[in-house]
């Protein structure tokens, strides 16, 4: 384990206009240096680099972070990874600390399943040459060996344990593991794979974590995937992900599919921007992740009733992480249609035209409540507003909302001013449009709460802002720990506990990296934008702190917070 004092003082010594110019050529820009985004298509760049605060924010995609969180992101290094090469580079030496109890088992065990799946993945395509019923199925898909090579396309061959010619013993516990193995009643061991073909699931290293499988013949299930398992959550991956990751940059967008068949097929006609869910809803983290690729997400769905169900929920998820300037469409294909037969029988052209003639999340989500409450009475317009009224309010970009709540204001006749108040509104009923699955109303109703819970005061923000710019100079302060409940309160907490416990040299950047992957570095990280969009400087970011933390115990004092300040301040 690498002790965090040596990450800041790393992090201290290292510039990350060399890390990231090594990557990006970079462009003076006043104090700062711009680029193109290299996470997400852009044409005007709105990549700054800060060598005073040494991190880096693209104002358009939102990616953010410090120069070891650069290495990660972009180059796809482990996090130990990216130490050990700035460390080379700055002639440092990574010290190593006892990891606590049970990590070291963790990571060796991760690396071992991750070593077994890639001999699982190698035996898998070493069986796809002597297996013509499963070659002549790709290649009536349409599907070439040069295309099946790059995704690693394999055959699970027919049997109980085809698996045990390349793993001995094959009663090794780590099989199970991974999911490769099932333990059926009695003790008895057999394949999960058996007689498909295969498709290798990489997660954002490349390396393979887990399998899908489509059934020869007429068999049931038609796919099969791996289990959850230490390695992989259908949740958190998409299919094709990693291999598509330069594509969509140069496309400018991503189309998310539901078959891996599909990926390969479209990547086979030259559509090599696909990527598939896998055995599962569209989610939250599919989302966020696409969006860190690119600007615009395309969701391919059948037309049916089934597919429409999809789209909704993929719709939901998207609000939150809309941004201006970043936009979701859906794509419905003619009914018995999907992707693999559609661009197989009538080319790259006409998929691409299908998708310049998408439909709009904004136009969808009016369309389909519009569906589910015809505005055509007082009481359908009500329901309408009253549908309406949480999905605006998980929607995170202020013009795409202010546009679609005039379109709402024309479709109820409502002046927009009063449905405004209407839409700011509590205790409303919130239907489930077409029927969504109750099981999700815990984590929409989570989600809800989130913009509530956002509105902290002013100078919660502030003090997160000139803490992040001065860490050493607070550190000698008599800080606030906020108990409000609001994620600014709890992240100024966080930070106020860093501080008092930290015995390094601080810096923003030590600051940004210690809290990475945290629910607060979104905080943290906007604070430092803001500070670099405003042209905040040092001297002013003090001033700031100071005066902030003046007003925070005035106002404290004045409203009974609960709070203390940091007992461990001089």
């Amino acid at each position: 384990m690498i002790p965090n004092d040596f990450i800041q003082t790393l992090l201290a010594r290292v510039d990350i206009v060399d890390v990231v110019d090594r990557y990006v050529p970079l462009k003076k820009a006043g104090a700062n240096y711009q680029a193109c985004c290299p996470f997400h298509s852009e044409k005007t760049p709105s990549f700054t680099v800060s060598p005073t605060k040494q991190f880096y924010h693209c104002f358009g995609c939102g990616a953010h972070g410090t120069a070891i969180g650069f290495l990660m992101e972009y180059a796809s290094k482990p996090f130990p990874e990216a130490v050990e090469e700035l460390a080379r580079d700055a002639g440092m030496e990574v010290p190593r600390v006892e990891m606590r109890p049970g990590e070291a088992e963790r990571r060796e065990q991760a690396q071992d399943l991750t070593s077994l799946m890639l001999t699982a993945a190698k035996f898998y395509r070493a069986q796809l040459k002597d297996a013509p019923r499963a070659v002549d199925y790709l290649k009536g898909r349409g599907l070439t060996g040069a295309i099946a090579a790059k995704f690693g396309v394999g055959y699970a061959p027919d049997g109980w344990q085809p698996l045990a010619a390349a793993f001995d013993p094959y009663d090794d516990p780590a099989l199970e593991t991974t999911g490769l193995v099932i333990a059926g009643e009695g003790g008895k061991r057999y394949d999960r794979f058996r007689d498909r073909i295969v498709f290798p699931i990489h997660d954002s290293r490349g390396h393979v974590i887990a399998f899908g499988g489509r059934v020869l013949g007429e068999g049931e299930p038609k796919y099969l995937n791996s289990p959850e398992t230490p390695l992989f959550s259908k949740g958190r991956e998409l299919y094709g992900l990693f291999l598509a990751r330069n594509a969509i940059r140069d496309a400018g967008k991503v189309v998310v599919v539901e078959g891996y068949m599909d990926v390969v097929a479209l990547a086979q006609h030259g559509v090599e921007y696909a990527v598939a869910t896998l055995g599962t809803a569209t989610t939250p983290v599919h989302v966020q992740k696409l969006f860190r690729l690119t600007d615009s997400v395309v969701f391919c769905f059948d037309g049916d009733a089934a597919g429409r169900k999809a789209a909704w929920r993929a719709l939901e998820n998207a609000l939150p992480m809309l941004a201006d300037g970043k936009n979701a469409v859906f794509l419905f294909l003619p009914d018995g249609e999907d992707p693999d037969d559609y661009i197989r029988q009538r080319g790259k052209a006409a998929f691409e035209a299908l998708i310049a003639r998408a439909t709009p999340l904004s136009e969808l989500l009016l369309t389909e409540l519009s569906a589910q409450h015809p505005p055509v009475t007082a009481e359908g317009r009500a329901a309408l507003v009253a549908a309406a009224r949480p999905l605006l309010a998980e929607l995170t970009a202020p013009i795409l909302s202010a546009l679609i709540r005039r379109r709402l204001a024309d479709v109820t006749g409502l002046p927009e001013t009063e449905l405004r108040t209407l839409l700011r509104s509590a205790g409303s009923h919130d239907p489930r449009p077409r029927g969504e699955a109750p099981a999700r109303e815990p984590e929409r109703a989570a989600r809800r709460a989130g913009p509530t819970q956002r509105r902290a005061p002013s100078l919660t923000r502030e003090l997160i802002q000139a803490l992040v710019l001065q860490p050493e100079v607070a550190r000698s302060m008599a800080l606030p720990s906020p108990a409000d409940g609001t994620p600014e309160g709890a992240a100024l907490s966080a930070m106020v506990a860093f501080f008092r416990e930290s015995e390094s040299t601080l810096t923003p950047q030590g600051v940004l990296q210690h809290f990475s992957g945290s629910a607060h570095e979104g905080l943290i990280a906007q604070a430092l934008a803001t500070a670099e969009d405003h042209g905040i400087s040092s001297e002013q970011s003090l001033e700031h702190l100071k005066a902030g933390v003046v007003r925070y115990w005035q106002q404290a004092q004045r409203a009974g917070r609960s709070g203390g300040p940091d007992d461990g301040a001089a």
